[in-house]
């Protein structure tokens, strides 16, 4: 008897775990466990993801998903014990508490970790020396020399299924909880494979088109990532079939992925804290009134059209457009001088597709303190950011209707005038530049 531990790989095509499974003989339970750690980090548009995404695998599984609530250390030895398990297959986990709770786990049962939820696992992209990559440009060259597997031959039928109400003495299965802060995204293997092919029909223009927030022409397939439903290799597999600008650009896209899940392996302590210790000096504004700054760039109150539109769409469908998200984060961290972490930690409250390598070390390079980051002179002007990469204005449109009657780029500017209802400028971004790059300089 084998157990397969699903984690961050729900779904049953391209699941390594699965064919070595198999190769252990007899039938196979499939497990989740619902950990309160995990769940009261995330937020409820994730929890919702997460709860829909196990109701689709337990319905692939034909009902015989074993999911349990509690802590993994106590409650994955019971499972072994109640079915006579000898291993428990798993994706391995390569996240600072993932990696703290396999260990506790591999103390009572034997684990055995077969790929990651990444192109290349974390840790195998190194210099020549040793010495892991600070830097993305010659991270990427050495994981594209490097390369990665095919798509792992499985599916449902790969393994015999367990029915666990067959069997006594097992933990109590527990029905799959609903989240009141629900998410509109599909969830579920065949929706991140509907998803996927239909983002291939339009991907030669990602390159050209991924930074207008105004065409929604991404991909949208972050929140599949994360939890797994889709795995990259099928992704890069697909990918490879492909030549254009538009291909290579989303194939690099996909290795920042691995690049910062790699900087979160080597340095666990940069989801919390500055990469860069220098920064640990710098001046941060943290007071009531920038609670106050904080509170009003949360609802989308500042009066900058690009930003408020950011963070009403992240109200809104617990997602923001990845250029809107460094112009807003750029504005908290360089106009308001607030913690890069105030606005990581509401980004993964509210996102369903927030993870947090990709999250924390996102925000770290917009504010300067992250490896590879944007230059402390880089501060973003959200009006200019705002007319080049929505130049039409819908998408500022869209998000804040009351300047739906403004036209074009004057949305922007507001040049013609500001409507009565539309706060004006919290802040004098001109003026906070400066205070910015004073401030950084200092160090």
């Amino acid at each position: 008897m084998t157990v397969v531990w699903f984690r961050r790989d729900l779904r049953t095509n391209d699941l390594p775990t699965l064919t070595t499974a198999a190769d252990s003989g007899g039938q196979v339970l499939g497990l989740f466990v619902l950990d309160d750690v995990l769940l009261k980090a995330s937020g409820g548009p994730r929890r919702d993801f997460l709860f829909r995404s196990l109701e689709a695998l337990d319905e692939q599984l034909n009902g015989r998903l074993l999911v349990v609530k509690g802590d993994p250390e106590s409650v994955v030895p019971k499972v072994c014990k109640a079915v006579d398990a000898d291993e428990v297959h798993v994706s391995a986990d390569y996240g600072p508490y993932g990696r703290t709770r396999d260990e506790r786990v591999g103390e009572h049962v034997r684990l055995v970790p077969t790929g990651s939820p990444y192109a290349i696992a974390p840790g195998r992209v190194a210099k020549s020396d040793g010495e892991p990559y600070r830097v993305f440009t010659p991270y990427f060259r050495q994981w594209m020399e490097h390369g990665w597997r095919g798509p792992a031959d499985t599916s449902s039928d790969t393994v015999d299924w367990l029915d666990p109400s067959q069997v006594k003495g097992i933990p109590k299965r527990m029905k799959i909880p609903t989240e009141k802060d629900a998410s509109d995204a599909p969830a579920g293997e065949k929706a991140a494979s509907d998803a996927w092919a239909e983002f291939l029909e339009r991907v030669s223009g990602y390159d050209d088109e991924r930074n207008r927030p105004d065409l929604d022409s991404t991909s949208r397939m972050s929140v599949h990532l994360k939890y797994g439903t889709i795995h990259p290799r099928t992704m890069l597999a697909d990918l490879g079939k492909l030549r254009s600008e538009g291909s290579a650009s989303y194939r690099r896209q996909i290795a920042w992925r691995d690049f910062y899940a790699d900087i979160l392996f080597q340095r666990p302590d940069s989801a919390r804290e500055n990469y860069d210790k220098k920064f640990d000096a710098i001046e941060l504004d943290t007071g009531k009134h920038a609670q106050e700054m904080f509170d009003a760039w949360k609802d989308g109150r500042t009066g900058f059209p690009i930003v408020d539109a950011g963070m009403r769409q992240l109200k809104s469908e617990n997602w923001m457009h990845n250029r809107v998200r460094m112009i807003v984060a750029s504005f908290l961290v360089k106009d308001l001088h607030v913690p890069w972490w105030w606005g990581a930690r509401y980004f993964m409250d509210r996102l369903v597709d927030g993870d947090l390598a990709s999250n924390q070390h996102g925000w770290q390079w917009t504010a300067g303190t992250g490896t590879d980051a944007s230059p402390y002179f880089r501060v973003f002007n959200p009006i200019t950011q705002g007319e080049k990469f929505d130049p039409t204005g819908d998408y500022v449109r869209r998000w804040v209707p009351e300047l739906r009657g403004e036209e074009g780029r004057a949305v922007h500017t507001l040049k013609f005038g500001r409507p009565k209802d539309y706060p004006e400028p919290i802040v004098d971004h001109k003026h906070e530049r400066e205070v910015a790059i004073a401030r950084f300089k200092s160090l």
